[in-house]
């Protein structure tokens, strides 16, 4: 099943606090954006990836694609002052109203291609899906550092990406969030509020978001995880 990818990639992550984009900064000697891309381009029913940037980067990111052999990054368009925008610009470079795009946090360059398959084939059946993981922690409702209440958490889901959505119908709840001035926090909020019910496809708790400086030490403990894991494959198969 193939399907398209949105990757919003120019927000200039401010709680990094490195002073330029986190997505270039390096992670094991690779761009954090280049992990991210390397997911799609080694997964056949990729057809290609959008890539949403700041204009004034663009050479950067042509760079980066040639000498990574990225080559299904078939667009870089330019941003939006917000998220939604710029998921909406990318959007708007698609001329086929058929098939299933996914949108995906560039800096979360964990998702793997399991989960990418759940996700496809709970949209198929959807039309909107996301991928969530269930709290750990208890959750307490407080205001003025007093405890309000203790949120009952079964219900309660931590949404990662990557979303995906019929292009039709995502391309349809962003034109009606504009017409309303709505802005929400997710591009399944944008699809729940035109009253379009969104299917939930569980994760793993390895797909982080790189959002401060201490996330960058986790994403290197995952790598070190799965090189290990992926080592250990390879020994056990020779063996036989």
């Amino acid at each position: 099943m193939a399907y398209k990818v949105i990757i919003p990639a120019a927000g200039q992550g401010k709680r990094m606090g490195v002073g330029k984009n986190k997505l270039l900064l390096q992670l094991c000697q690779m761009p954090v954006i280049i992990h991210t891309l390397k997911v799609f381009e080694k997964d056949e029913r990729c057809s290609n990836v959008i890539l949403v940037i700041n204009p004034q980067e663009k050479y950067i990111f042509e760079e980066m694609l040639n000498k990574y052999k990225i080559k299904k990054v078939t667009e870089l368009v330019t941003g939006g002052k917000e998220r939604q925008e710029s998921v909406y610009n990318g959007l708007k470079t698609m001329e086929s109203e058929e098939g299933i795009v996914l949108v995906h946090d560039g800096a979360r360059p964990f998702i793997d291609l399991e989960i990418i398959d759940q996700l496809l084939s709970s949209t198929q059946i959807n039309g909107a899906s996301i991928v969530a993981v269930r709290l750990k922690d208890t959750i307490k409702k407080a205001q003025d550092n007093t405890v309000l209440e203790t949120i009952e958490r079964s219900s309660l889901w931590a949404v990662q990406t990557p979303q995906a959505f019929r292009i039709s119908l995502l391309r349809k709840a962003h034109e009606k969030a504009k017409e309303a001035s709505f802005v929400g926090t997710d591009d399944a909020s944008l699809v729940e509020q035109i009253g379009h019910k969104v299917a939930i496809v569980e994760g793993n708790y390895d797909n982080i978001k790189l959002t401060t400086q201490e996330d960058l030490f986790f994403a290197e403990a995952i790598i070190r995880k799965r090189q290990r894991r992926l080592t250990n494959d390879v020994s056990y198969r020779s063996r036989f």
